[in-house]
C-alpha cells in the first residue's frame, strides 16, 4: 500500500473498459497518495492500540476493528474527493465493482482503483464486526455500507451521463452515514445509532450539506464547469444556489446551538471561503479541480468529528 498514488499512469485501460478517461498523475497526486497511505496505517494501528488497551480478547478485537473501520471510513471519503479532484473518476470506465488488475491498477497510482479496494476492506471489517459482534448497529453499518457500494456504481452512470445526480448526492450521504454509524459506535458504546442521529440537529444540517454537494457535482458531471451566475438559470445553478443555503443553514444551526460545538462553528464559516475557492477551481479546470476537493471534503470530516466527540 505504500504506493497507492506513487507510480506511472497505466495507459492500457481506456482500450479495454467503456468511458475510460484517465486522470493525470502529478506531483500532488503521488504527495496525497502517501498521505493516504499514512492514514491507512494509522487507522491500522489506531485499532490495535484500541484493542490491546480494552478488557477481554473479543471486546478488545471488536473495539479494534471499530476503531480502524472509522479510519478506514475515513480514508475511503478522503479517497473519493481525490478521484474527483484529480480526474480519476471514469479512469477505470463503468466497469463495477472490479476490473482486471484492479490491485495492479492500484499500486500503480490509479486512486479509484484504490478506492474500490479500500471500499472492499471497509465491507470485509463491517462483516467481521457483524460475526462478531451482533446488534443493530453493526447490522445497520453492513446494510449502509451494501447500499452505499450500490450508488457507488451509479456515479460512474451520472459521470458518464447515463444516471441522474440525485444518485452521486445520495452515495455521498450514505458514506457519511457508514463514517458516523462506526465512529458513534466506537466513541459511544451501546449507544442506539439511529435514535442519536434523530437527536443531533447539527448533524441534518451538516449532512444535508453532503447531499447537496454531491448533487452539485453529479449535476455538471464528469470535466463540465458549472458557470458564474448570478441568478440560477440551469439545474446546476440551482444546485449549487441550494448547497450555498444549506451551508448557510449549517452555520445558523452551529450558531444557535453555540456554544456547544464551537470548533464546528468555525470550521463550517471557514468552509465557505474554502467552497468559493473551490467554485474558482472547478471553472478553471472542470475536468480536475485539484487539491481544493479533498481539502474541501477533509473540512466536512473534521466538522463531523468534531460534532459527534464534542471538540471543544
Amino acid at each position: 500500500m505504500s504506493t497507492i498514488l506513487g507510480a506511472k499512469p497505466v495507459k492500457d485501460v481506456e482500450a479495454d473498459l467503456p468511458h475510460a478517461v484517465e486522470g493525470e498523475l502529478t506531483p500532488a497526486v503521488r504527495l496525497i497518495g502517501r498521505v493516504i497511505t499514512l492514514l491507512l496505517l494509522l487507522s491500522v494501528a489506531a485499532g490495535l492500540w484500541q484493542g490491546i488497551s480494552s478488557h477481554g480478547l473479543l471486546h478488545g478485537v471488536v473495539n479494534g476493528l471499530k476503531a480502524s473501520e472509522v479510519g478506514f471510513a475515513m480514508v475511503l471519503i478522503l479517497l473519493g474527493s481525490i478521484v474527483e479532484g484529480f480526474g480519476y473518476g471514469l479512469s477505470l470506465g463503468t466497469k463495477w465493482p472490479y476490473t482486471r488488475n484492479i490491485v495492479v491498477l492500484m499500486v500503480r497510482g490509479d486512486p479509484e482503483a484504490a478506492h474500490r479496494v479500500v471500499a472492499t476492506l471497509v465491507g470485509l471489517v463491517a462483516l467481521a464486526l457483524v460475526i462478531l459482534a451482533p446488534g443493530i448497529s453493526t447490522i445497520s453499518g453492513l446494510i449502509l455500507i451494501v447500499v452505499t457500494a450500490l450508488f457507488g456504481m451509479g456515479t460512474l452512470y451520472v459521470l458518464a451521463g447515463r444516471a441522474p445526480a440525485f444518485v452521486h448526492g445520495t452515495h455521498g450521504l450514505l458514506a457519511y452515514g457508514v463514517f458516523l454509524i462506526y465512529l458513534t459506535g466506537l466513541a459511544y458504546p451501546g449507544l442506539d445509532f439511529w435514535t442519536y442521529l434523530g437527536a443531533m440537529g447539527a448533524l441534518h444540517a451538516l449532512l444535508l450539506a453532503v447531499f447537496l454537494g454531491g448533487m452539485t457535482t453529479g449535476q455538471r458531471g464528469f470535466g463540465t464547469a458549472i458557470g458564474a451566475f448570478v441568478q440560477p438559470k440551469k439545474a446546476a445553478h440551482w444546485t449549487v444556489a441550494a448547497h450555498i443555503t444549506a451551508g448557510l443553514l449549517l452555520v445558523a444551526t452551529l450558531g444557535y446551538l453555540m456554544p456547544a460545538y464551537p470548533i464546528a462553528f468555525y470550521l463550517a464559516v471557514g468552509q465557505f471561503a474554502v467552497g468559493f475557492l473551490l467554485f474558482h477551481a472547478v471553472s478553471l479546470k472542470p475536468k480536475d479541480p485539484g487539491i481544493m476537493v479533498a481539502f474541501h471534503q477533509s473540512m466536512v470530516l473534521l466538522m463531523a468529528l468534531a460534532i459527534v466527540l464534542v471538540w471543544r
